[in-house]
């Protein structure tokens, strides 16, 4: 991701489910179908069908089978860093697929340039992700990138205005070397300013988000950096902070008719983005205790368009944090949590720090090796990071 190149639209592919999972029990699943991409700096071979992997002539089949299991397992993890050294060990150690700079990390490493040689000295670029969203959720206000809420950006701007505001701040991202921004978000809220949500909503009105979260959406895809819609599949009428604690949303129904919304315009030609899923218990969706961030059946319906009716959705999927959110880090240890996310379809997990990144890649080694894991499931996963980093640019 911190190599120079437009990240690849990685876009709609449809998932057959049963109540919102594959027939294979893989939400991942799902066959993919043509649309907008970018060139990338290495071309697709396939593998003859005499070639004993297991992913021959598929897209990517030449770079999986170069792979180890443990390497293309680190492709799925994102990782907060506090600073250069810290990034260039794991990165090192590890071979991680991505790392997230936060508000403790020292940005240093951004503005000296030292991201982007790390990531350009890697068989595949890094993706260097950030939470830039503007208001009070701008990390990198310090380096000179900044600009007002989402809710004050719908009450006073255009939504051209918005996507020059956001192609502007995308392009100094870029420069920093980030190529990855978990925003804007998509929720519908009504919350006052100050609440978990609140502000960081365009609206309570589904189509005015729709209008302005697509906007900066696109604002940012001009200047090379991926957007990701959050909080899958809608935070903004949930009982609480997941930060702190256990949220419920309104049931499935509800959320079809509100929350969901923007998603089934915003992913049906949707560029290059991604999405994150929040942790978010929906009544009629996942059960009355599993967030939607490890839940086969929410990470299934974002999939296949199923249930909500919205398009088909091929393109990363992103977990939110998974160590510094009480909502699952109060019932999971970080190696259950990961590999839960995992299994229930998303292609990137992320969290915190880089302590124990070594121990999450036992676990998911032995997931595999005890075949509560497929490699063919983790493959799927890789091949739409590789095609978002352009990598590759098969459908």
């Amino acid at each position: 991701m911190r190599a120079h190149r437009r990240l690849i639209a990685v876009v709609a592919a449809a998932g057959l489910l049963s109540t919102a999972a594959c027939s294979s029990g893989d939400p991942s699943a799902a066959p993919t179908s043509t649309s907008t991409t970018a060139s990338s700096a290495t071309s697709t071979s396939t593998v003859s069908s005499s070639s004993t992997t297991p992913v021959a002539q598929t897209c990517g089949a030449a770079e999986l089978k170069s792979m180890s299991l443990r390497d293309k397992l680190a492709q799925l993890l994102v990782v907060g860093v506090t600073d250069a050294g810290d990034a260039r060990q794991v990165v090192r150690d590890e071979h991680i697929g991505g790392v997230f700079v936060g508000s403790w990390s020292d940005l240093n490493m951004l503005s000296d340039g030292s991201i982007g040689e790390l990531s350009k000295a890697q068989k595949y670029p890094l993706m260097v992700t950030v939470d830039q969203e503007g208001g009070r959720v701008s990390r990198l206000s310090s380096l000179g990138i900044d600009m007002p809420s989402a809710r004050v950006l719908a009450k006073t701007k255009t939504p051209e205005q918005v996507r020059a505001l956001a192609k502007d701040a995308g392009e100094k991202m870029r420069r920093l070397g980030i190529t990855v921004d978990f925003a804007p978000d998509a929720d519908v809220s009504d919350e006052a300013d100050d609440e978990v949500i609140g502000d960081r909503s365009f609206s309570d009105d589904p189509a005015v988000v729709t209008e302005y979260a697509g906007a900066f959406a696109r604002g940012l895809q001009d200047a090379g950096i991926m957007p990701v819609y959050k909080h899958f599949p809608g935070h903004g009428h949930g009982s609480g902070d997941s930060h702190t604690g256990t949220v419920r949303t309104p049931p499935i129904d509800e959320l079809v008719a509100t929350d969901l919304v923007p998603y089934k315009t915003l992913l049906a030609d949707p560029g290059d983005v991604g999405v994150m899923v929040g942790h978010l218990i929906v009544p009629g969706l996942t059960g009355p205790e599993t967030p939607s961030s490890i839940s086969p059946r929410a990470i299934g319906m974002l999939r296949s368009g199923e249930r909500y009716g919205g398009p088909a959705f091929n393109g990363v999927v992103f977990s939110d944090d998974l160590s510094g959110m009480a909502a699952i880090s109060d019932k999971y240890p970080i190696e259950v949590a990961v590999r839960k996310a995992i299994n229930a379809g998303s292609d990137v997990a992320l969290w915190l720090s880089t302590d124990k990144v070594g121990s999450v890649l036992d676990s998911l080694e032995k997931a595999v090796a005890d075949k509560k894991l497929t490699q063919a499931r983790v493959d799927r996963s890789v091949v739409r990071i590789l095609r978002s980093k352009g990598v590759i640019d098969c459908q």
